[in-house]
């Protein structure tokens, strides 16, 4: 099973604007670097505008760029950004309700799955873009 790697993506395409200045970035150089699609970066790119972390504008003269400083930028507003999923899926189908683990089964794993995604929240709190820049320049 793969795991979703938007967040890893997002944490890319947002270092390369970082790199870029005010400069503006199009999709296609940007998927280049990431090696995917541009269709894939655009949508990306259009989950991160809504969260205010980038802005991109259309034509022949347009791209995409930061909206705001690489140290003002944390890590856990990009994992809030996009629709990454949980960290493992619930049942798909209903436990059976007259079995004793089942019947609470679904509340101790959305229990678990909220508190794991509050310290994944906290932890990615603790680092900005800015910090990312600094590690990938020291590689």
């Amino acid at each position: 099973m793969a795991a979703n790697s938007q967040f890893a993506i997002a944490v890319h395409v947002l270092t390369i604007l970082a790199k870029s200045g005010d400069e503006r970035v199009k999709s296609d150089y940007i998927a280049g670097s990431v090696n995917t699609n541009p269709v894939v970066i655009r949508r990306l790119l259009s989950n991160l505008q809504e969260a205010g972390l980038v802005v991109s504008q259309v034509g022949a003269a347009g791209g995409t760029s930061l909206a705001r400083q690489p140290k003002d930028i944390r890590l856990s507003e990009v994992y809030k950004a996009l629709p990454c999923g949980e960290v493992f899926a619930l049942h798909s189908k209903e436990p059976n309700r007259d079995c004793p683990v089942g019947r609470n089964m679904a509340a101790f794993l959305c229990g678990l799955q909220k508190e794991i995604d509050k310290s994944i929240e906290e932890r990615l709190r603790q680092y900005t873009l800015r910090d990312v820049l600094e590690r990938i320049d020291e590689a």
